[in-house]
This record gives structure tokens, sequence and C-alpha cells, in this order.
């Protein structure tokens, strides 16, 4: 089947929704509002995404999710980075739910499913420590054999939404070997559970999580023993793909503002966008926009039909949040002095794009999976 860029009606009406629903329920005030907040996101805006079948939008069917397709979610991520809406969806309705979907039992997954679909319950993982790496020798937190369960004793950062969050999806090593790694569900709630809510650059709700002792029934090991890295590596295969369309809708704003900015912006008589240098920024940006977003569309595409994403996915995550820090950092120099202070919306995407291009797999991590497909294939 050939990779085909022209979007169906119903894919059109899905983004115009979604832009709607944005516009009105986590417009620009609301994402200030949110920033550094200890919960993080406005319920109605979750409540609304419940009720038009969003949170599930790419769920199982059997599960109360929609079914939908890779690129259906692509259209979703791009429209949440343009508006930069501060909302769990990633954490829970992707990674967290990819992670049952792909590898819980029945139980687990008639137990958890439904509710992350109906947005009765929220799940986060919790996976990178403390001076750790992405990679599976990052994962040192240990789950130890303890009676018919294990006992899971250590830090993990960066857990976005856990303050909000029924339960953890906790990446915890048990064994030696690089990727003896399962996946745990934990109560928030558990005994030896502390939070710490954490200040990041992009202003989001990032909490660390000590575990202390924790004690986890054998029934909550998402999984066979030792699984887990692999199920997990599935999983930020999606999430790589979702996180470069986020990258692309937030691209796709700040150009648009910064153009926007040089029209209306003179010096020396003249509007900003008139002076060559500037105008040729602003196309070198144009030209990485749309080259990412087509990667991000072929990995989308190529998820949708089994293809392999080994190489694709890690390539759009590192493309598109590449060319976000660095278009924005030119928007910033466009803006000047002014971008910087909080008045401008400019400096809420330059401090996302950063964010981002740290987060979920960044980018030593994305050239180190590109180089392991490459290296592989020859």
């Amino acid at each position: 089947m050939a990779l085909n860029l022209d979007f169906t009606e119903e894919q059109e009406m899905l983004r115009e929704m979604v832009r709607g629903v944005l516009t009105q329920y986590s417009p620009n005030e609301v994402v200030r509002q949110m920033e550094d907040d200890p919960v993080g996101y406005p319920t109605d805006l979750w409540q609304q995404f419940a009720e038009l079948d969003l949170l599930g939008l790419l769920l199982p069917e059997a599960h109360g999710g929609s079914g939908m397709s890779m690129l259906e979610g692509v259209i979703l991520y791009e429209e949440l980075g343009r508006s930069l809406a501060p909302t769990p969806h990633f954490v829970s309705c992707v990674l967290s739910a990819g992670a049952l979907a792909a590898a819980g039992s029945a139980e687990q997954q008639s137990t958890w499913l439904p509710r992350i679909a109906s947005g009765e319950a929220i799940l986060t993982p919790a996976w990178l420590e403390p001076e750790n790496s992405f990679g599976p020798k990052g994962v040192q937190v240990r789950a130890v054999p303890d009676g018919d369960g294990f006992t899971i004793t250590g830090a993990k950062r960066h857990v976005q939404f856990a303050s909000s969050a029924k339960a953890f999806v906790v990446l915890a090593r048990t064994g030696d070997a690089d990727d003896d790694i399962d996946l745990f569900l934990v109560p928030t709630d558990a005994p030896g559970v502390t939070l710490t809510q954490l200040m990041s650059i992009s202003s989001d709700t990032q909490y660390r999580v000590e575990f202390d002792g924790v004690k986890v029934a054998a029934e909550d090991r998402i999984g066979g023993a030792g699984t887990g890295w692999t199920t997990w590596s599935k999983v930020m295969a999606d999430g790589m793909i979702l996180a470069a369309a986020l990258a692309v809708g937030g691209s796709e704003h700040a150009l648009d503002i910064t153009v926007q900015y040089s029209k209306d912006r003179e010096q020396f008589d003249k509007p900003l966008g008139a002076f060559q240098a500037l105008s040729h920024y602003m196309s070198d940006a144009k030209t990485l926009v749309d080259g990412a977003k087509m990667l991000t569309y072929e990995a989308a595409w190529a998820h949708d039909l089994g293809r392999p994403l080994d190489r694709l996915a890690p390539m759009a995550k590192l493309f598109a949040c590449n060319t976000y820090r660095d278009l924005t950092a030119m928007s910033q120099q466009v803006f000047g002095g002014v971008g910087f202070t909080l008045e401008y919306e400019i400096q809420l995407y330059f401090r996302r794009a950063k964010q981002l291009q740290i987060s979920w797999n960044d980018t030593r991590r994305c050239e180190d999976l590109i180089a392991a497909a490459v290296l592989d294939a020859a």
C-alpha cells in the first residue's frame, strides 16, 4: 500500500473537533494557569475528552476505546502540541494503557482500560531515575522477591501527573542482565510511596516518587517475568511517534506567530520579515517543519500497516523535537528580548520544546536506537 498524505473527511472532522475543544477549554490563559500547578490539567477539558471518546481514541474497542489508527492519534497530538494543552493523555491513555493493552492480564485490562478510556482513572509511568539514562541499564530500582510478591525500593523522577494518578506503571529491575526488567502496577497510595513535586523548564507537573519497601503482589506484574523492557520498547515506539506529532504541532504554531510578528514589527521603516537574513531563517524553519511532519506521518503509516518502527519512530522523534527546539530558539531571536517576557506566547513554546526534546527518549537515546537499527541491518 502506498503512503497516502490525503486525510479523509472523517479525519479532517476529528482535527476540527479537537481544535474547537482545545480553543474553548484550553486557551492560552488556562495553559498559563496550569504552570507549576500541583494537579496540572483542567478537569473540564479532561471531562470533554472523555465525553468525546478522545481518551480511548487508540484503545481497543473491547475495553471502551475507539480502536482508531495511529494516524488519528497523530492528528490529535498535532492539535495538543499546537495548543500546548496541559493533559495527562500521553502518560495515561498512550503509555500506561499501551503497556496494559500489549501485555496486561485479562483482569488487568478489564479493570483498568475502561476506566482510563472513561477518564475515571489516570495511570502514569514511573520510569526515569536520578542520574540514570533512558536505556535499560538506566533502570536500577529493584523489585526483590518477597513471599508471593515483590518489594520495590528506590526513587523515580519526572513522573508526570503523579498526584492525580490512581496507579504507577513502575519499571523495576528483577535481575542482573541488561533487560531483566519488569513492569508493575503500584497504587499511588500504597504504604511507602512518597511524592515530591519537581519544577521543570516547561513548568509542567512532574514529581519525584520514592518507593520505600513498597509491597506488590505477583498478579500486579504486567506480562511475564523479564518481559517488561520488551513491552516498554514497543510502547515507546508509539510514544515517540506521538511525541513527534506534539513537536510538529508546536512548531507550526510557533512559526505562525513568528511570521506574523515579523510582518507586524517594523525596524528601520520596514517589517522585520523584509530583512533577508530573517526571512531565510523562517524559510529554513518552514522546510524543517514540513520535513518533520512527513517523517511523522510516514512513521504513523508504517505503524498502521504493521511495518518495522525501529528506525522510523526514533527518527521522527529526533528530527521533529530537534526542529521544534531549534525553531523556537530562532523565534526568540526574531522577537528579541520581549520574547522572553511572560506576556509573550513564544516563550511558552520555547520552554516546552526543550522539555520535549529531553523527554521520552532524548536526543542521545534516539540516536542510539537509530544507529542500532542501521548497523544491525548492515
